[in-house]
């Protein structure tokens, strides 16, 4: 048996399709499917209901966040292995066979991923390491996406893997995942601190620690929206791609550089964003071409974001109270 945990927050027409797409493409697959509703107000939760009556139901009266609804299923699942998939994610044709081959064949493979492809067809980065401030500050310059294909410049994403074979990675996004649940009987759950973000890339490297591999591999696929929860806050600011909530964002990474890299990880990360802000806001005040209003407005909300998710976390070391 295998178990899928979809964690679900306002979503409702995106995850009958998601759940539509499950279902049709896993016929003959022992199979169990959780939806954890983490307070919906959309009537997420009636439609899972009265439309996939075989769901198993979990329904939360406040948002517990990410880590904490997975954990709730985790305590339940029975099967061998565990599907995370987002409600936004939309299984292809053959991934779930594939996951399931892979794993059986690779026992020392504790968790892998599959291919992420955007609505235009379009890959979506799949396979990561771990991060650092030097990724941090290619990403902020923008070299990491002029150059993709740069096996330097795009190290984080493995820049020039073609996608094509099965690699062993650092990491892997929670889009669509599977999990060995000897793993997490070994290793435990999602770390409940972090509330959104960062909750994966702290698994796998609690995972590489134990001695476990992480996998990407290519034949199993998903089809993804990508922030569909998140772009329901509507009280939030996002990053420039608007799939992240920055305050979030900032917080959970704090959390994680504060408790696997120590106050000098934390400090070379927030370090790097805070500076490289720094340096926008004085190169448009300096040199007021064009949008540079705009500029150093949206440098100045960044910085005091910054500021105020390192005294949310005092410095990392702290996860404030739920929901953020």
């Amino acid at each position: 048996m295998i178990s899928v945990i979809i964690v679900s927050y306002n979503t409702c027409e995106i995850l009958k399709n998601c759940l539509d797409a499950l279902f049709e493409y896993s016929k003959g697959i022992d199979m169990e499917v959780f939806v954890v509703d983490n307070d919906s107000h959309d009537g997420s939760a009636d439609m899972v209901k009265n439309n996939f009556p075989s769901v198993l139901l979990l329904v939360n009266k406040e948002n517990l966040g990410f880590a904490a609804a997975n954990n709730q299923a985790f305590i339940l699942a029975k099967g061998n292995y565990i599907i995370l998939l987002n409600p936004d994610a939309f299984i292809r044709p053959s991934s779930l066979e594939q996951c399931v081959a892979f794993m059986d064949r690779t026992p020392r493979c504790g968790l892998c991923g599959g291919k992420i492809i955007s609505p235009a067809g379009l890959l979506e980065p799949s396979a990561r390491r771990f991060p650092s401030a030097l990724s941090k500050l290619l990403a902020l310059s923008g070299l990491r996406g002029k150059f993709p294909q740069s096996a330097i410049l795009n190290y984080y994403e493995f820049g020039g893997f073609a996608h094509d074979r099965p690699q062993e990675v650092d990491w892997v996004p929670g889009t669509f995942t599977i999990v060995r649940k000897q793993l997490l009987d070994e290793i435990g759950f999602f770390d409940e601190r972090f509330f959104i973000y960062y909750e994966e890339t702290d698994l796998c490297m609690r995972a590489k620690k134990a001695g476990w591999q992480i996998f990407f591999i290519p034949d199993a696929e998903v089809t993804h929206i990508g922030g569909a929860s998140s772009k329901t806050r509507k009280d939030k600011s996002f990053d420039n791609k608007a799939a992240q909530i920055l305050t979030f964002r900032m917080r959970s990474e704090w959390l994680y550089y504060r408790k696997n890299k120590g106050l000098a990880g934390l400090l070379s990360s927030a370090g790097v964003e805070f500076l490289w802000y720094v340096v926008r806001f004085t190169k448009n005040f300096l040199f007021p071409f064009g949008e540079a209003s705009y500029k150093r407005s949206a440098a100045v909300s960044i910085i005091k974001q910054i500021i105020t998710s390192l005294r949310d976390t005092k410095f990392g070391s702290f996860s404030p109270p739920i929901p953020w």
